[in-house]
């Protein structure tokens, strides 16, 4: 971000000056996202106090209700928010997820911006912390069992070294969990989220021609980006604590995605599928990265019992309706 500040950016901050107003906050990392600004429209509605984002993005159709402060999560000023007043709960959904990103930095916003922020909401006595990761961490794999349960191993760094951070990240909010007794720490880990949002599976589904690997038709776990949101309104209950798997409506062949989407695919053999792509990916011609071929060759699915019987989590959205979500995109 450059030291000069954009008219929107200086308006934004201005929002917030800082000092406490007597009402409970709701912080939230990546709020100008996709699934942020959805999250931030269902929050104002649900909840009475304030809620301050923390985004060095623009944030477009901010309600203005909400406080905008753009600022980089690692940054002193970003621990200046949680100082102001009582906050009642963090939800960080401020991960970097660019396999393009400069490596680097990536791993610094990622992991170092995570450990900032739980060390402000351990200094500041946040009582709250949700962490949004995903199903991904547990990577997928020919010799995975039908559904993985929140204990399995975290396997996906493995095959694909740009999950790494993800990874460290569920892991610091876990170690997080067991030191910080007092704070209800959750962690929600959904399977692959559809709609508007453009993250892999999304812009694979939304690709004219999306291909496929010759002899493979995974079994596929699919959430609608809205119900991910509701997951996090669920996680925000007093008393609830701990990792949660949140899948959607049912398990469904990726044959029946395409069909559904009218998506004709392309059936390539494995070796070549990734010789092709691995071209186009250096050619910058396509946004899906070789490694994410696993995801169309093997199963990754988990069981979401416990986010249904303590979150009291049940997706609203059908197989159906979450499907052709990716046609919402702008």
């Amino acid at each position: 971000m450059s030291a000069a500040k954009s008219k929107s950016e200086t308006d934004d901050n201005e929002r917030y000056d800082g000092r406490y107003d007597g009402r409970d906050k709701i912080i939230v990392t990546g709020i100008a996202g996709r699934l942020g600004r959805l999250l931030a429209r269902r929050l104002h509605r649900w909840h009475e106090g304030r809620i301050i984002g923390i985004d060095r993005r623009d944030f477009p159709g901010r309600p203005r209700d909400i406080d905008h402060v753009r600022v980089d999560i690692r940054s002193k000023r970003a621990r200046d928010v949680f100082r102001a007043g009582k906050v009642r709960a963090l939800i960080h959904m401020g991960v970097m997820h660019d396999p393009r990103a400069n490596q680097a930095e990536h791993h610094s916003w990622n992991v170092q911006g995570t450990q900032r922020l739980l060390e402000a909401c351990a200094a500041y006595g946040v009582p709250k912390v949700i962490v949004l990761s995903s199903a991904n961490v547990y990577g997928p794999r020919p010799d995975n069992s039908q559904f993985l349960t929140e204990d399995a191993p975290l396997m996906a760094a493995q095959d694909f070294p740009a999950i790494r951070d993800l990874i460290e990240v569920d892991m610091l909010a876990s170690s997080y969990f067991w030191k910080q007794q007092s704070c209800d720490t959750v962690i929600l880990r959904p399977v692959h989220i559809l709609g508007s949002v453009h993250n892999a599976p999304s812009n694979y589904l939304r690709l004219p021609y999306p291909p496929t690997l010759l002899g493979f038709d995974p079994m596929m776990q699919l959430i609608h980006e809205e119900d991910v949101v509701e997951s996090v309104l669920s996680a925000l209950k007093p008393g609830v604590r701990g990792i949660f798997n949140v899948v959607g409506p049912g398990e469904v062949p990726l044959s029946t995605v395409l069909q559904e989407l009218g998506r004709p695919s392309i059936p390539v053999p494995h070796i070549l599928a990734k010789s092709i792509l691995g071209t186009l990916w250096r050619t910058k011609l396509t946004s899906f990265p070789v490694p994410e071929l696993d995801h169309i060759r093997y199963v990754c699915m988990v069981d979401g019992a416990r986010a249904k019987e303590v979150l009291g989590f049940q997706p609203k959205h059908s197989l159906k309706e979450t499907i052709r979500a990716v046609l919402n995109a702008t």
